[in-house]
């Protein structure tokens, strides 16, 4: 799982460049949403307060397997977290990593 507290020490790009060591931290949330479906997962996750994986798997004309695999990817990236409830996973999205993801992309800071 990403460290989210490493991704917390990069200003924005608009105001300085990155070091490799934070490109490291922050590289993997960006290359999970790199995934057009991982990307729409993040957006049904994002935008209701818990998702049924249920719901999700519904959404997409892909197996189960595969619809596992993607939300693994966004859970070791450390955008979103998962609570089993019987027989289904809840998601949720992590808000910490939604709000440093955004701040990281501010320009307002630049100017």
């Amino acid at each position: 799982m990403v460290d989210l507290n490493a991704a917390a020490c990069c200003p924005p790009l608009a105001v300085r460049p990155m070091d490799a060591e934070q490109a490291v931290a922050v590289a993997p949330m960006f290359k999970a949403l790199g995934d057009p479906v991982r990307l729409r997962l993040m957006s049904m996750i994002a935008s209701a307060p818990e998702v049924c994986v249920c719901d999700l798997t519904d959404a997409f004309d892909l197996s189960g397997p595969t619809i596992s695999h993607h939300l693994r990817v966004l859970r070791e990236a450390g955008l979103v977290e998962g609570d089993r409830r019987a027989t289904w996973v809840w998601y949720r999205a992590r808000p910490e990593a939604m709000r440093q993801l955004s701040a990281l992309l501010e320009t307002a800071a630049a100017a």
